[in-house]
């Protein structure tokens, strides 16, 4: 096989071939977890591969001899239609419990598979009926015309700007209906989505700016754009490889009101298993409200129920028998706060209680925390110098 090894050809050789071992890593370690992130997360390192392909072996001599300039011409290597969904679908499947590739998913691929029939029509009619040249007779690439890779362009645009719509839901709903939000906050998906941005970007830059385009007469110019592109590509793969946090959350995005709608169950979302949370702090609240909020301070006082790290607006729900709409109305307007905020300070009220009371002299800080509640060092005193305006520390010598 044809491969001419230089600087250009194999520094993209080594991208290419790391892209598609952890691609298979990807896949086999999602089948053994039963994890779709990690699935949909090798579909994108592949595209991605196959994305550099061409390049790397345009500068390894397959443009200028057959039949290896046949193969790039007829073979589909750019995908640029795909991987807009599979981002939004990993973003999803990783955020989501509740998420199932369904009928309204795959109508997102169709794009894409047009694509690969205008592909398969082009290799049809030139190599099967014509046995000439005709869609390739000006002699470039059908991968690299401006129609395609304009639209490919803002497909993966606009794909990234829904996904960071759903992470941005998501992050919004946590804070509502959880304690321990920061646990499963999920900066990965955010670094993730602004790598991929990062991509877009590269793109644009070495495909516009008239600074790069003196190096585009041997090609070596648009090279460093698929160079930097491997290393982001490198540091996707290991980190969401690595990346050990899954959510048991469920929710659906109402797209109409631009909110998330928690889901009692994550099998399934029908509308009798949904529930809409509050959102808003409002200056006046009901007689109503005002019962749950008393109902709710009396609870927590009375079983320090903060003190579980786990705890969620359900379990406060189940012990008042009621549903968590009303919980979180009550905390939302009642008390001016998100519900991770709300019990955060129960924990922080007693952490400063035992501090006055100088258990800190028995046990660490990070002892007493845990006793209160928070179920890590970086999250309490994060919440701590929300609360107080100091450091734990700090505290400790301010009183």
């Amino acid at each position: 096989m044809l491969f001419n090894f230089n600087f250009y050809s194999s520094l993209l050789l080594i991208s290419f071939s790391q892209g598609m071992i952890f691609s298979i890593l990807l896949v086999i370690k999602g089948f053994q977890n039963e994890n779709n992130a990690l699935k949909w997360l090798s579909v994108f390192v592949l595209l991605c591969s196959l994305y550099i392909a061409p390049w790397m072996l345009g500068f390894a001599g397959w443009y200028d001899n057959q039949p290896y300039r046949d193969i790039l011409f007829y073979v589909p290597f750019l995908h640029l239609f795909f991987i807009g969904p599979v981002i939004y679908f990993y973003t999803q499947s990783l955020l989501n419990p509740a998420f199932r590739f369904s009928k309204k998913e795959f109508l997102q691929l169709i794009p894409g598979i047009l694509y690969l029939v205008y592909s398969f029509i082009v290799w049809l009619t030139d190599k099967v009926i014509l046995k000439k040249y005709y869609f390739y007779e000006d002699g470039s690439d059908k991968d690299f015309a401006s129609w395609y890779q304009i639209l490919g362009l803002l497909s993966m645009l606009t794909y990234f700007f829904i996904s960071l719509k759903y992470y941005r839901s998501y992050r919004k709903l946590i804070f509502q209906i959880t304690s321990y939000a920061n646990q499963i906050i999920f900066n990965w998906i955010r670094n993730f989505l602004y790598a991929f941005l990062s991509m877009l970007l590269l793109r644009i830059i070495f495909y516009i700016i008239p600074f790069f385009t003196d190096g585009f007469k041997d090609y070596s110019g648009i090279w460093w754009h698929y160079l930097f592109f491997s290393i982001i590509l490198y540091y996707i793969a290991i980190t969401g490889y690595s990346n050990p946090v899954e959510t048991k959350i469920g929710y659906t995005l109402s797209y109409i009101e631009n909110k998330p709608i928690y889901l009692l169950s994550s099998n399934e979302t029908t509308a009798d298993n949904t529930i809409d949370i509050e959102y808003e702090f409002e200056n006046e609240i009901s007689d109503e409200v005002f019962q749950w909020k008393v109902k709710l301070m009396e609870l927590i006082e009375r079983e320090e129920i903060y003190k579980n790290p786990e705890l969620t607006l359900s379990d406060i729900a189940k012990k008042l028998e009621t549903n968590t709409s009303i919980i979180s109305k009550a905390i939302n307007q009642g008390f001016k706060m998100n519900f991770n905020d709300f019990i955060n300070n129960y924990r922080i009220e007693a952490v400063k209680g035992c501090l006055k009371n100088n258990e800190h002299k028995k046990s660490t800080l990070l002892g007493i925390a845990l006793d209160c509640g928070f179920n890590s060092k970086a999250t309490f005193n994060r919440a701590f110098k929300k609360h107080t305006g100091f450091s734990p520390k700090d505290y400790l010598l301010k009183i």
